[in-house]
Order: C-alpha cells, then sequence, then structure tokens
C-alpha cells in the first residue's frame, strides 16, 4: 500500500484525540475488525482518469462507472476508495482556481416549516406528508436481524447476512435521498428565496420521537439537500431563529400560545384561522425578508408592511437576534 494511504489512519486518530481535548469530552473509538471501510489516497501528479477507469498508486489500473466527465479545467485533488455493501465506489475531490459570488437575494419568497405530522409546510399553503421510509422494510429488517442474532462470529453466513442486511439500509438512504433532491427542486421552481428555521435537529433526534425524525431526515434535508440545490438553482437560501415561529400571528404579530397538540391557529386578535404549520412558515417569511431589510438597508421588492401589522413585526425583530447579518450569511 502507498506510504500515504497508510499515513492517513494516524492523521484520522490525532485529529479525534484533538476533537476530544477541545471539547472536554467523547474518547475516540477506534475501528473493530471489518469497520474500516475507506482508503484516501492524498496526492496526484496527474489525472487518474483514462476513460473508463482509473490508475491507484500500488493497485493498478480499474474499471469504473464514471458519473458525469470531469469538466475542463478542473483537476483531481483527492481520491477516496470507500467499501460499500453494494460494492466499491470511488469519490473524487476536485480543485479549480474559480471564485464563486453568493447568491443575492431576489423574486419571490417562500418561508418553510418542517416537521413530523407533515414533513414540511411552506407559506403558501402547501403542506408535504411524511414519508416513512424505515417503516416500508421495517419488518424485512426485523426478520434478517433476528436470523443474524443467531449466527456465530466472523463466520461465512453472518458476513453475508450482515451484507443483506447493509444493502436494505442503502436501499432505505437512497429512496430518502432521492424523495429529498425531487422535493428541493420542487420548491425552487416556486420561489427565488427560501427561508427556514436554525434548528439543531440533533436535540429532536434524542427525544422519544427520534426514530420518526431519523427516518424522515430533517436534518439532512435542510441542511445538506435544500442549501445544494438552492445554490445549483441559485435560489438565496437563509436561516432564520425559530423562537416563537409558532406562537405568533402571521397577520397581526399576535403572541398566540398553544401546546404542541394543537394544530390549527386560531388569532384571538384578529381572528385568523389556518393550520399551524402553514401559519408557522408565514412567520418565517416575513422574519426572513424583515431580517435582510435590516442587513442590507434596502426595501425588498413584493414585501410591504403597513400599520398595526409593520409594527407588530419590528417589534418581534427587535426582540430576537433577527437583526444579525451573520443569520442570513
Amino acid at each position: 500500500m502507498q506510504s500515504q494511504v497508510i499515513q492517513e489512519p494516524i492523521r484520522r486518530v490525532d485529529a479525534a484525540f484533538a476533537r476530544m481535548k477541545e471539547r472536554g469530552f467523547g474518547f475516540p473509538r477506534f475501528k473493530k475488525f471489518g469497520q474500516y471501510r475507506s482508503l484516501l489516497f492524498p496526492q496526484f501528479k496527474a489525472s487518474p482518469i483514462e476513460g473508463s477507469k482509473i490508475k491507484l498508486p500500488k493497485i493498478g489500473v480499474m474499471p469504473i462507472v464514471l458519473h458525469r466527465p470531469i469538466p475542463d479545467g478542473f483537476g483531481v485533488k483527492t481520491v477516496r476508495v470507500i467499501r460499500k455493501h453494494s460494492g466499491w465506489t470511488v469519490t473524487l475531490c476536485l480543485q479549480v482556481d474559480v471564485d464563486i459570488p453568493d447568491i443575492a437575494p431576489h423574486g419571490i419568497a417562500m418561508g418553510m416549516d418542517v416537521g413530523l405530522s407533515y414533513f414540511l409546510s411552506t407559506s403558501e399553503g402547501e403542506q408535504v406528508e411524511r414519508p416513512r421510509f424505515f417503516g416500508k422494510l421495517h419488518r424485512k429488517l426485523e426478520l434478517l436481524q433476528r436470523c443474524l442474532k443467531r449466527k456465530q462470529n466472523r463466520s461465512k453466513t453472518r458476513s453475508k447476512l450482515i451484507e443483506k442486511i447493509g444493502r436494505v439500509h442503502e436501499q432505505i438512504a437512497a429512496c430518502r435521498m432521492d424523495w429529498q433532491f425531487k422535493l428541493a427542486h420542487h420548491l425552487c421552481d416556486q420561489a427565488q428565496m427560501i427561508f427556514v428555521e436554525d434548528l439543531d435537529f440533533r436535540i429532536m433526534a434524542k427525544g422519544m420521537l427520534g426514530k420518526h425524525t431519523l427516518d424522515a431526515g430533517l436534518g439532512q434535508f435542510v441542511n445538506q439537500v435544500l442549501p445544494w440545490v438552492c445554490f445549483k438553482r441559485g435560489v438565496y437560501y437563509g436561516k432564520v431563529d425559530p423562537n416563537g415561529t409558532s406562537q405568533t400571528c402571521p397577520d397581526c404579530g399576535a403572541r398566540v400560545k398553544k401546546d404542541l397538540s394543537v394544530r390549527i391557529h386560531e388569532c384571538h386578535e384578529c381572528g385568523s384561522i389556518k393550520p399551524r404549520d402553514v401559519a408557522a412558515g408565514q412567520v418565517i417569511k416575513a422574519r426572513g425578508l424583515s431580517g435582510i431589510q435590516i442587513a442590507s438597508g434596502w426595501d425588498l421588492s413584493g414585501f410591504q408592511e403597513t400599520g398595526a401589522r409593520q409594527d407588530r413585526v419590528k417589534d418581534e425583530i427587535l426582540k430576537s437576534d433577527l437583526g444579525k447579518p451573520a443569520l442570513y450569511a
């Protein structure tokens, strides 16, 4: 094996211990038998891709299924070989000297609230049901894992069964990722600015609804899939303060306290009645637009507030951290 590939595990261990000292907890867990599944080739003088083959040091030329051609001007920086249950994959890290400008706020805005009763609800009134990817294959996994319990450790039948279980998990993850990318493109077709709440989904994943939160992949969608699709489509993506979004009336700005079991928003001042998640999406949209106005100092076309509602919105902004431009960078 190449010397640089052998040195990579030492860098991982050093980074893990440095991270533990920085946080003050979390002793590194060393890989057990069969858990080390990737090799990193950190340096190349020339491109290792030759048509539909890749040439790696000490391994040689291997045939691959190239996902897409490498664009002109891009160079291969690193290559990571990953062993999955469905087969071997190669991840290329490309490098090019370009400067990509940030996407400026423009066009139609949309606020989005995510949850478990509905996967997401937009400020325009659209509500998307939460798909249950894990629930569809839960019975199959249960039977396979029950058989795995009776297998002898490090036997061939056990290793084959582990690969079969792993392929089922990869199928679940692939279905989730495909559905989320299609949903992200659907949202980008409707608006040029999308605002979401700045939530820490790791806390939700540790509660009693953690299984459903992980199955829905809320954090993956909000923090990875949607920002990437917005970047590719030229859509502005911003996060707002999540405090009180479901306790505020989007029409008059009044505070309407309600428990999590109450799914209908009923304002006692203006009489507004609408689904709770849709109302939260409208509050998120107003906060996002107001934050842009405060940060940039110019009026955004299509956003006008007058009278008492404008005063209410300004009061809510001053009480929160929406005036900080860092939230919308």
